[in-house]
């Protein structure tokens, strides 16, 4: 069945941020068809939340998102907030809790998240066409979409295409491809929530260590966050390293506070008379391996005694500040979401509009804005959407 020829809207992608665009624009009346090259939409929600869907975070505010530009989310996020999203839920009778440091997820699976979607796209007579990819786009009077199920017009064309992320479920560049296509500037994409790797030496040396969790702060350049870092067999992951990894740069070091609660030096100090060895005292703040292999490593174990003061201060720093070079990431295809994308400087923050193209909205993970870990992507999905589809 081919399409119909003319549309007040055409979304193509069919995850988060364009269904929920479709939304908004249909309640207001308008014609909305959406695109979506798989064979269903929202793949990227299903598997979300380890199949719970982290939907969004109570504690959502600006500085939550990294950017080129860190003001050009707040018009977005100040006009549907997360409290606007959760009494959507509340309204299609979902369960959810807070799992922890206000992530909000369903208890049942993502799936309902999904059925909301596609009950409201319903409501609002939206038409979703899946397995129905984009070939060309062009812009005259109006726009023409080209696509294996035919061609059709609008008056607009919002592209809620994501990034690069999570390959295995269809990832492409479509929509960087159509912003360079209109010459718009696009902030290099690069892998975002994402573990690191290591260089082989290092790795060979924590090899055994692999699965052990401990709770660190990590710093890049004056950001910070505290969570588990993981060591696994590649390098390292866990909440901490995936935050952080939205903001490193390529052969730069990152410090890792390995004992954030207390001072090492002080411990030291209180027991630097005694027999006690070094790694039998730090296995107290830390896991047993890691303190035994972390002394293997740095700082050969034996009774404290045995140290001297400026010894005690070196190690007591190493630490504190611990410094770790990755050699990389693990790439898209590990990356829960692309950092870049689309330059904010094209774009209308209170639409989503391209200032050099009347029609032409992006919204979602194409743009260059990218959330922390814990339902911030989500919600910019939710509140770029909705700033699109007031508008188109």
């Amino acid at each position: 069945m081919y399409l119909e020829s003319h549309w007040d809207a055409i979304i193509i992608g069919g995850g988060a941020a364009g269904l929920f665009c479709a939304i908004e624009a249909g309640k207001r009346g308008r014609k909305i068809l959406v695109i979506e090259h798989s064979n269903r939409v929202g793949k990227k929600i299903a598997i979300s939340g380890g199949g719970r869907c982290n939907f969004t975070n109570l504690h959502t505010t600006p500085e939550s998102f990294v950017s080129t530009n860190p003001h050009f989310c707040k018009s977005a996020l100040s006009r549907y907030t997360a409290s606007d999203f959760i009494s959507l839920v509340e309204k299609h009778g979902i369960a959810y809790h807070e799992k922890k440091l206000g992530q909000l997820f369903c208890n049942g699976s993502s799936q309902q998240i999904i059925d909301l979607l596609l009950s409201e796209c319903s409501d609002a007579k939206v038409e979703i066409r899946t397995a129905c990819t984009v070939e060309s786009l062009a812009k005259e009077n109006e726009f023409l979409v080209q696509t294996n199920q035919g061609s059709c017009h609008s008056s607009s064309v919002v592209i809620a295409t994501g990034g690069l992320s999570i390959k295995p479920l269809g990832a492409t560049d479509l929509g960087y491809r159509i912003a360079k296509q209109f010459e718009l500037v696009i902030e290099d994409p690069r892998p975002g929530l994402v573990p690191f790797t290591l260089d082989p030496e290092l790795l060979k040396k924590l090899s055994e260590l692999s699965g052990v969790s401990i709770d660190a702060l990590v710093t890049f350049r004056g950001t910070s966050f505290r969570e588990n870092v993981l060591i696994t067999h590649r390098g390292l992951s866990g909440p901490a390293i995936l935050q952080i990894s939205s903001y490193w740069k390529p052969g730069q070091a990152l410090s890792i506070n390995l004992l954030p609660e207390v001072d090492a030096l002080e411990i030291f100090r209180n027991n630097e008379t005694t027999d006690v060895e070094l790694a039998t005292l730090l296995s107290q703040y830390l896991p047993k391996r890691f303190a035994q292999a972390w002394c293997e490593l740095f700082a050969p174990s034996k009774p404290l005694r045995q140290y001297n003061r400026r010894q005690l201060e070196t190690i007591a720093s190493e630490m504190h500040r611990f410094q770790v070079v990755p050699t990389g990431t693990e790439g898209f295809k590990k990356a829960e979401v692309t950092v870049g994308g689309v330059s904010t400087n094209e774009l209308s923050s209170k639409t989503m509009e391209a200032r050099r193209v009347p029609g032409l909205y992006f919204i979602g993970e194409v743009v260059d804005v990218t959330g922390h870990l814990g339902g911030f992507n989500f919600q910019w999905a939710w509140s770029s959407g909705y700033a699109a589809g007031q508008s188109i």
